[in-house]
């Protein structure tokens, strides 16, 4: 299946990878959203579609809480497309600084206002900083990793497909021990394709056994590793503080910053991914047709 031109879409299938990849991994400002494996994950949950504009951008649209939206990726489509899509879909949505700034001129001039969504904002760090944990910033979370290392026997391994059933158990675990769907579906999909979606990651154990796993990949161009899917059996004090330092100092050093996605608006969420300290956030806009 080839991806169609405006206006017509097609579901967002397997096949569609080699096409959509190349181009979602030039994007610049490193959108978690914006990758082959993050759409493809979550296609269910919001009904994704696509389609393309020719020379321009890819389009993807979704569907949240009985609302319309889509997204543009690479660039801002023209007037004509942009009232088209207006037509038929409520907002647009995930608009990135290089795809925004450029054209927010032109844009007020068509009536298009465009809002900061802060809930949808991804967190940056340096990997340097989620690595060392120096300083009296981090001196809570390098406590915790160090008790952490001094109370189990742990061992961390490159994600590979033998270890998949493992990470079903500590996914299924996690779902249990939460009471909770969450990204249930989406992280399992991930564990069972991540050779095709070529995610990288690790596996780590406590005493010999699945304590916990982390996914995820490169965005923006190489310079940034997007961790997807985080996941840990509670019982191990530190298992989460641990993961998040012990995968960041495996990283190649080619990977200046880690993107943690976003909080989605949920308060205790925002403030534990406050207390890491971001050195900057991938900013996103919402944008509406007066």
């Amino acid at each position: 299946m080839k991806i169609p031109d405006f206006p017509e879409f097609v579901p967002l299938t397997l096949d569609l990878r080699d096409e959509m990849h190349p181009r979602l991994n030039l994007t610049s400002d490193g959108v978690s959203e914006y990758t082959f494996s993050n759409l493809y994950l979550f296609r269910k949950r919001y009904d994704y579609r696509v389609s393309r504009v020719p020379e321009k951008t890819l389009l993807i649209s979704g569907e949240r809480e009985g609302k319309r939206f889509f997204m543009t990726p690479c660039d801002v489509p023209g007037r004509g497309v942009l009232d088209e899509l207006f037509a038929s879909h409520d907002y647009w949505k995930g608009l990135s600084d290089s795809v925004l700034c450029p054209h927010r001129i032109h844009l007020e001039q068509w009536g298009i206002e465009a809002v900061e969504d802060r809930d949808n904002f991804d967190y940056l760090y340096l990997r340097t900083d989620l690595a060392e944990l120096s300083g009296k910033k981090y001196h809570k979370k390098r406590n915790l990793v160090n008790a952490f290392i001094n109370s189990y026997k742990y061992e961390e391994r490159p994600f590979e497909a033998e270890l998949v059933p493992q990470a079903i158990e500590v996914l299924d675990r996690w779902r249990a021990d939460k009471n909770l769907e969450g990204d249930y579906v989406a992280a399992r999909e991930a564990l069972e394709l991540f050779a095709a979606l070529e995610m990288k990651g690790a596996m780590y154990y406590v005493d010999g056994n699945p304590a916990g796993w982390c996914l995820g990949e490169s965005v923006a161009k190489g310079k940034m590793f997007a961790v997807h899917f985080e996941k840990g059996i509670e019982e191990y004090k530190g298992i989460y503080q641990f993961i998040n330092q012990a995968f960041a100092e495996t990283l190649p050093k080619h990977f200046t910053h880690i993107n943690r996605e976003q909080d989605l608006g949920d308060e205790g969420l925002r403030q534990a991914k406050m207390t890491y300290r971001p050195s900057g956030f991938v900013r996103k806009y919402t944008a509406r047709k007066g």
